[in-house]
């Protein structure tokens, strides 16, 4: 057999391979070379879906411009992964049946190890909230190999499916450009009323929301940006997409009513590809206003949201935040976020375009990037929200993985010349920069 050939073959089995694998439809799934965080917790996880209303919310499908704003009574469907105290021998196992695709007609049920309705397993003081919302269009299912992750960890993770921006129900993006950051601070106060001690119902005592954490992806990223102090531009509030009315400016720089409004529950975020600085929805002057902690992650070929000057150049304009940038190099827009596409987008459905290329990237292996960013999160939410500073040496790394250095002695200890990323084996740091640049003083 020639090279080229041997080659071709070895190709094709990777391909049947990696088919096989996504037929599963797994969401769980974690590589022999995944980074040492990326491993599931010792805790089993239970996952329920919950119902949030806010009551008389601006209405922006139905405001005209110039006229009242319409409002209405606004309903999210949440699911709520969390910590599970299961029966002896009971499979930590579970599915996720009826879930919708970026092809609304494609339903899939995708597998993971959370059990639905599991008994929570009960924790002095509750555990740490993160909370996550999807981009434009997605689901609440987009993220959930970062949901169960954290879960088994020690979170309650709440992942909504934010209204007029799911996959069968994206409306004008006006709603999401206004919604977003209202959307996670209103599951945000019905999950910190729902998890007090003296609750009734199956959440009390289990959230304690004085320790959020949240992730957004691309329109999610962009309300983390809002949620943190990133106010938006006036020419922004008042764009071609913008909702009627200006109703944008109750969230804007120059409203100093906003600028009070950051929410001291939320004491970390990652924003992930987060959509709006290459259009100018911040400035510099606008993005001071971030205090919190932040991590945004990013793919440096990303030609949605844009890398140099969009997420790189909110992470450096940011100055007052504790910050940090992980850069899939050559990365697309689907850095790290999207879980394996599901076998059923592989291929097209009666003549329309497969809905594949909305999860996948070109360039970067999915569930790789999964297990890296489930790597990160872990790490930083653990010293953030947990305060278990010993994890803060997994984000004290050598800027640019390719540069550091193997060296271990013949029982696998690093030596003193070893420079490479802690968690990371030999040539799995490849491709992969984490800058950190601390808040101004």
């Amino acid at each position: 057999m020639s090279p080229i050939a041997h080659v071709a073959g070895r190709a094709f089995a990777l391909v049947l391979f990696a088919a096989a694998a996504s037929a599963q439809n797994r969401i769980d799934m974690v590589t022999p070379v995944a980074p040492e965080l990326a491993s599931y917790g010792p805790l089993a996880v239970g996952v329920r879906t919950i119902q949030v209303t806010d009551r008389n919310r601006p209405d922006i499908l139905n405001t005209k411009p110039g006229e009242p704003t319409a409002r209405y009574d606004r309903t999210l469907t949440v699911e709520v992964w969390y910590p599970a105290a299961l029966a002896p021998g009971q499979p930590q196992r579970g599915d996720y049946p009826g879930v919708i695709t970026r092809d609304p007609a494609v339903v899939v049920t995708l597998h993971g190890r959370a059990v639905r309705d599991a008994a929570p397993l009960a924790k002095e003081g509750g555990y740490p909230l993160v909370i996550v919302s999807h981009g434009y269009p997605g689901n609440r299912y987009l993220l959930s190999h970062l949901a169960e992750n954290l879960a088994s960890k020690g979170y309650v993770v709440a992942s909504i499916d934010h209204r007029d921006s799911t996959y069968d129900d994206q409306k004008a993006f006006a709603s999401t450009l206004y919604n977003r950051p209202v959307d996670v601070l209103s599951v945000l106060n019905e999950l910190e009323r729902l998890g007090r001690r003296e609750s009734a119902t199956v959440w009390g005592g289990l959230v304690d929301a004085s320790r959020t954490g949240v992730v957004g992806y691309s329109m999610g990223g962009y309300g983390v940006v809002n949620l943190l102090g990133g106010g938006f531009t006036k020419s922004f509030e008042s764009g071609n997409a913008a909702p009627p009315n200006r109703l944008l400016a109750e969230r804007g720089a120059s409203n100093p009513e906003y600028l009070k409004s950051t929410d001291p529950r939320i004491r970390a975020a990652i924003s992930i590809a987060p959509w709006g600085m290459q259009v100018g929805a911040w400035d510099a002057e606008g993005l001071k206003g971030i205090r919190t902690p932040v991590m945004f992650v990013a793919g440096s070929a990303d030609d949605v949201s844009g890398y140099e000057t969009g997420t790189r150049a909110l992470f450096l304009a940011a100055t007052n935040a504790d910050r940090y940038l992980l850069t899939y190099v050559n990365a697309n827009h689907n850095a790290g976020a999207p879980i394996p596409a599901p076998d059923e987008t592989w291929i097209s459905k009666d003549g329309r375009p497969p809905g594949f290329t909305h999860y996948n990237d070109s360039v970067w292996d999915t569930v790789r990037m999964n297990n890296i960013l489930d790597h990160f999160a872990t790490a930083f939410f653990d010293v953030r929200l947990k305060g278990e500073a010993e994890k803060q040496a997994y984000l004290d790394l050598i800027p640019n993985g390719r540069d550091g250095v193997f060296a271990v002695d013949k029982d696998g200890k690093p030596t003193a010349a070893h420079t490479y990323w802690k968690g990371f084996s030999r040539r799995t740091a490849v491709g992969l920069v984490l800058e950190h640049l601390a808040a101004a003083r």
